[in-house]
């Protein structure tokens, strides 16, 4: 086999490159077209419903008053929003009544997400009313602060 001089290698060097940057003699064609489309999907049927709580210190007595802080427990895979909450008040004793108590809960549509707990869903006060009544029914009793979202 005879071998190339320098010359006749970067001659033929050259040609290749000159052959790949014109496409080395290959053809390419390609069709155009138009078209159009759409994709669907289901969404979430929702987060759910979530557990409320209402915390709040005892020891309260005619005329006192505490705060109440409100949370939930979201245990559903979706997040969800806690919209208007609404409390009222019952007691384990029949004769401590429960309108000699006054509960508010102040929220702001609160946003839980999936799988957490103890998320702040709102705040208020619980009011133990001083009414003209003997009230000494209550002294011990349980008070239940039950709260609900709309």
């Amino acid at each position: 086999m005879r071998k190339l001089s320098k010359k006749s290698r970067v001659t033929a060097a050259a040609a290749g490159v000159a052959l790949v940057a014109v496409g080395g003699g290959a053809a390419y064609a390609y069709w155009t077209t138009t078209g159009s489309g759409n994709g669907t999907a289901t969404n979430s049927a929702g987060g759910g419903q979530v557990t409320l709580h209402a915390t709040f210190a005892g020891g309260l007595a005619p005329g006192n008053q505490v705060s109440v802080a409100y949370t939930a427990d979201n245990a559903t895979t979706s997040s969800t929003v806690v919209g208007a909450l609404s409390a009222n008040v019952t007691t384990d004793v029949a004769s401590c009544l429960p309108e000699w108590f006054e509960v508010t809960a102040v929220t702001s549509n609160s946003s839980v997400a999936a799988n957490t707990t103890g998320t702040s869903v709102g705040a208020g006060v619980l009011k133990f009313k001083d009414e003209a009544a003997n009230q000494d029914a209550c002294k011990g009793a349980v008070v239940k602060v039950n709260v609900t979202s709309s």
